[in-house]
């Protein structure tokens, strides 16, 4: 393949251009929407009350999401590729549809259910097909086009969401996902083959779907939890659920994960462990650093926002630098991820700890150059080095471990914050002390991650 095959402007060469929007917008669907609601959400309140359910806005979505996505492989087995992104987009539109008519919080959050279950399939089955419309050589390059994606939601979504919600209503934040929707379907019909549909006498494994939904539903009732007690005990029974589930699918007729998951000595087992424990470590940041900067250095909501972006834009900026490196060099670069991380969370930790300012952003640009330079060919390598007929579970899995990442994560970072009496801190002085046990606990966090980086590329 020549380079010019394999560069960037073969992403959007007349061969490729409609897989890559097509891709790019269904993952958009979940990146914008995030954004745009966090943004939306307290002027729902405000008009429809049940302030006491404002984060159960975030939570129903988070878990249906993580259930669609553990499931996505199965359906587009069974219902090939197309229909069952038509299917997932459709449920995506009616949670759209419902959230930006609901007339109280109880209905708002079935939308939101409805819009975590559509999205968390649309956005795993857009992973899987990204081996099956680009050759290897650009898998990385698409990867960076969705880190782009993503760099523009952080941006872009809370303003476009303040705007629409300042002059036409919140309700709008939600509808403007319907247009959206229905360009994505007409994409999938145009772009996207039907595929073979396999038959299979087995069920759904809708128990573990269940289990796997319970189990991320008490780690999210234990980040909302002010007793530490009370949030282990969540979080406790949260691992072991879904190790029990893990278990029990490596013997079943229809499993969900691929047949190595999370086993260490694997290059898909270890490399699932790097996908879940990065978004893990990181969380803790991801919660408390755009409140640290409002709450400690007396920043504008505004500011402090694009200081907490600083992330992506780096993700975005380093994921293209370095798609074009050789094979050869690809193993060194995922290693390379979760020390970087490492470094941007103690740096950040170090950073509270000093009251510096300048540090809190050479951290962030650390963690965002943790992602972009082994994100996309830690991605690659587990699609790539899946059993045969396994990819599908293994490249549909990652948006799936990656939310549940960020989703423990949170937990445990909110554990850890509130038992360094986060809650009680009545001062700057003792903000800033609590959040630096918090950073420094999320260090710790992603020595897992540099391990399990080492050992899915030992043999590469």
């Amino acid at each position: 393949m020549t380079n010019t095959a394999s560069g960037w402007a073969a992403i959007v060469s007349p061969r490729y251009l409609g897989a890559t929007i097509t891709l790019c917008l269904g993952v958009a669907l979940l990146a914008f929407n995030g954004f745009l609601v966090s943004t939306a959400l307290p002027t729902a309140v405000d008009e429809l009350g049940g302030v006491a359910l404002l984060s159960w806005a975030t939570t129903v979505f988070l878990v249906f999401a993580i259930m669609g996505g553990a499931g996505a492989a199965l359906l587009k087995a069974r219902l090939g590729a197309r229909r069952a992104l038509i299917a997932a987009a459709l449920v995506f539109l009616l949670g759209s549809l419902l959230a930006s008519i609901a007339g109280s919080m109880p209905e708002l959050l079935v939308g939101r259910a409805l819009q975590g279950l559509g999205e968390g399939v649309v956005a795993a089955i857009c992973y899987a097909l990204i081996p099956e419309l680009f050759p290897s050589a650009l898998v990385p390059k698409v990867f960076g086009a969705e880190s782009v994606v993503w760099a523009l939601a952080a941006f872009g979504g809370p303003v476009l969401s303040g705007a629409l919600t300042e002059t036409l209503s919140w309700r709008a934040a939600f509808a403007v996902n319907l247009p959206i929707g229905v360009i994505f379907i007409g994409l999938v019909l145009w772009i996207v083959p039907s595929g073979l549909r396999e038959k299979s006498s087995g069920r759904l494994p809708i128990i573990r779907l269940l289990l796997i939904g319970a189990a991320i539903m008490a780690v999210s009732l234990g980040g909302l939890l002010s007793s530490p007690v009370l949030t282990a005990l969540c979080l406790l029974l949260a691992g072991t659920t879904l190790f029990a589930v893990i278990a029990r699918d490596r013997t079943a007729s229809v499993p969900l994960f691929p047949s190595h998951a999370f086993r260490f000595g694997n290059v898909v087992g270890a490399g699932l462990w790097v996908i879940l424990l990065m978004p893990l470590a990181q969380a803790g940041v991801a919660v408390f650093l755009v409140y640290a900067l409002q709450n400690i250095f007396g920043f504008a909501p505004t500011l402090a926002g694009v200081i907490g972006a600083v992330m992506a834009v780096v993700w975005s900026g380093t994921a293209i630098l370095v798609a074009n490196v050789p094979e050869t060099t690809r193993p060194a670069l995922i290693r390379l991820g979760p020390i970087l991380l490492t470094a941007g969370l103690v740096t950040i930790a170090i950073a509270f700890a000093a009251n510096l300012l300048p540090l809190v952003i050479v951290g962030q640009i650390l963690i965002g150059a943790a992602y972009g330079t082994s994100w996309a060919y830690t991605s690659q390598t587990i699609m790539e080095a899946a059993l045969p007929g396994e990819r599908d579970r293994a490249s549909a899995l990652l948006p799936t471990i990656q939310s549940a990442g960020y989703g423990i994560g949170a937990a445990i970072a909110g554990l850890v914050a509130n038992t360094a009496g986060i809650a009680a801190a009545g001062t700057g002085q003792q903000l800033a002390a609590a959040l630096v046990v918090t950073f420094a606990a999320s260090a710790l966090l992603s020595l897992p991650a540099i391990a399990a980086a080492r050992a899915m590329t030992i043999k590469s």
